[in-house]
């Protein structure tokens, strides 16, 4: 298992009339989990798409809504692979406030396409190779 951490304050313009983070907006925070999590590991998104040519649409999005987050609020975003992708992966995000209080919750699965032929591929050896490490058992 692999979990990542990543902190971003809700701007103004991500808002509603209300001043919490507008539901439509949580989409994006799951999409920064996912990025920084790739990230944490050496690769980015850019690599996988322009060195690669592996593009990785969403298949399926879940969300829990526990509380609202707030304008200026800084927001910990966990993410977490449960398991070792094949021709999916799965990525699991909480959105927590500064109180540590859970805000959102839920998940994202994305399967890697060939940017070429538009067929799906099985999980890029170059990611898969970064991952297992986490996914050993001791």
């Amino acid at each position: 298992m692999l979990t990542t951490t990543f902190h971003k304050r809700v701007r103004y313009g991500e808002t509603d009339q209300m001043g919490y983070l507008y539901y439509g907006n949580y989409a994006q925070y799951y999409e920064i989990g996912r990025v920084e999590m790739i990230r944490s590991l050496g690769l980015t998104y850019r690599q996988l798409e322009m060195d690669l040519g592996i593009l990785m649409p969403v298949m399926n999005l879940n969300m829990r809504f526990v509380r609202p987050a707030y304008y200026d609020e800084l927001i910990r975003i966990e993410t977490t692979l449960r398991q070792l992708p094949d021709m999916f992966i799965t990525f699991h995000v909480e959105l927590y406030n500064e109180k540590e209080e859970l805000v959102n919750g839920g998940s994202v699965k994305l399967c890697f396409v060939e940017a070429k032929t538009g067929n799906t591929v099985p999980t890029p050896d170059i990611l898969s190779d970064k991952l297992k490490p986490y996914f050993e058992k001791n």
